[in-house]
């Protein structure tokens, strides 16, 4: 279980993962329209029924990383709510060790989903490439997500991921 400070530190840091990666995507006036990865919705997915948070700790016990997820449908079903490496030690492997500790603690788990913006290219290699997720919808101005924060806007796009596992 993780103290309540520890939590605020995992927010922040992957709080600001995800603006890293969001970085290079800004709207046309400059402007960025909301704010990325909301406390709201940090604390939503790591208060959802089955939801577990993992910290990916380094050999000098420092956090590098860490994910939430949620296990449903008593245990055939799961969703990486979110999954982030800290800025700074990205492109070293520490996504894909954290995500094999998740399918091997959880091998129950038949089918996994997750969900990235349109605009993160190195989530949607990370998932497909390394991770062997599919594409299996992709939320946008024209197929809307019912679900999804009133902040989202469809313009942006959202790939909606699944993996298979048996």
């Amino acid at each position: 279980m993780l103290t309540e400070e520890r939590v605020i530190a995992f927010k922040e840091e992957m709080q600001e993962a995800f603006e890293h990666g969001f970085h290079g995507h800004i709207r046309e006036d400059g402007e960025n329209q909301w704010q990325v990865l909301p406390d709201k919705d940090f604390y939503q997915s790591l208060r959802a029924e089955g939801a577990e948070a993992y910290e990916a700790i380094d050999a000098d016990g420092q956090r590098v990383g860490g994910a939430i997820i949620a296990i449903n449908d008593g245990k055939k079903s799961g969703e990486l709510a979110f999954l982030y490496v800290k800025v700074g030690v990205q492109s070293r492997g520490i996504g894909q060790a954290i995500w094999r500790a998740i399918e091997s603690m959880h091998s129950e788990v038949e089918v996994w989903e997750t969900c990235t913006p349109y605009f993160d290219r190195r989530n949607i290699h990370f998932y497909i490439n390394c991770c062997g997720f599919h594409a299996i919808e992709f939320f946008n101005a024209y197929h809307r997500d019912p679900n999804m924060p009133e902040q989202f806007d469809p313009s942006d796009g959202l790939f909606v991921f699944e993996k298979r596992m048996k």
